[in-house]
């Protein structure tokens, strides 16, 4: 292993987190080409998704009216952004070596993480229209995005869990060309039903949205965005940075935040 102060490149950083492409199975990797998204189960143990919960709620709480604001706020979610400086227990999201694998698979390049965010929908609320994480991308151009969804629930078929439409990274324009309506179902769509502790990556290409929440409690859930080196990101890390963070975190997560 290379220490973690001659990070120079993603080959590096994966070099330096044991984040080697053989923790990928074929079959996960047959997944993210043809459906653009794969399953990782129990990759989140109990403590650790407990002490997520805890702190995503001392957020929610502490931040009221302005969580989310640094992104984005939705109307029957609560929403928080800017994870990368709220909380050590975020650290392991972000350069995890099995996510990282993953993504290099995706992207073949170079990459930086583009956000790191939760959205937890409430009862009643969460349905999304289907949507790509990009603007119309011509097919010969390499992937740009990527998302990872961290569950902290269960994602059920009544709780507003996540809908793909495998294989839409493939096709050329965005869901709105297709459909009248993009928060009507899709005949191909299928939903994200996992237990919690599982993570959910995809090609962020791929069509997706939140479905709505017919249940009685919520469903949170932690998003971790990449994007290739040369993509602007949704969170200029640079600009958002803290000290704290900065002291804290290794050098390859600082490579992986472009600091």
């Amino acid at each position: 292993m290379i220490q973690s102060s001659k990070i120079n490149n993603i080959q590096d950083v994966l070099e330096a987190l044991q984040a080697h492409e053989s923790l990928l199975t074929e079959t996960e990797k047959r997944e993210l080409d043809e459906k653009g998204f794969v399953l990782f189960y129990d990759m989140i143990d109990t403590n650790w998704i407990e002490d997520l919960r805890k702190r995503f709620d001392e957020l929610i709480e502490s931040e009221g009216a302005a969580a989310g604001k640094e992104v984005h706020q939705e109307k029957g979610t609560r929403r928080l952004a800017d994870l990368v400086n709220k909380g050590e227990v975020f650290d392991r999201i972000y350069t995890h070596p099995k996510i990282l694998a993953a993504n290099y698979y995706i992207f073949k390049r170079d990459f930086r993480l583009n956000s790191l965010n939760g959205r937890d929908s409430v009862p009643g609320e969460g349905l999304q229209g289907l949507h790509s994480d990009w603007k119309e991308r011509d097919l010969d151009e390499p992937y740009q995005v990527s998302n990872s969804i961290w569950l902290l629930d269960d994602f059920t078929e009544m709780n507003g869990a996540t809908r793909m439409v495998p294989g839409t990274h493939h096709k050329k324009g965005l869901p709105k060309d297709y459909m009248e309506d993009t928060k009507a179902p899709h005949p191909d769509e299928i939903l994200l039903i996992a237990p919690k502790g599982t993570v959910g990556v995809f090609n962020s290409h791929v069509w997706h949205g939140g479905t709505l929440n017919r249940s009685k409690g919520n469903r949170m859930a932690l998003h971790c965005s990449f994007v290739g080196r040369d993509c602007e990101q949704q969170t200029n890390q640079k600009e958002y940075i803290r000290k704290s963070t900065y002291d804290r975190i290794s050098e390859s997560a600082k490579y992986l935040l472009d600091l």
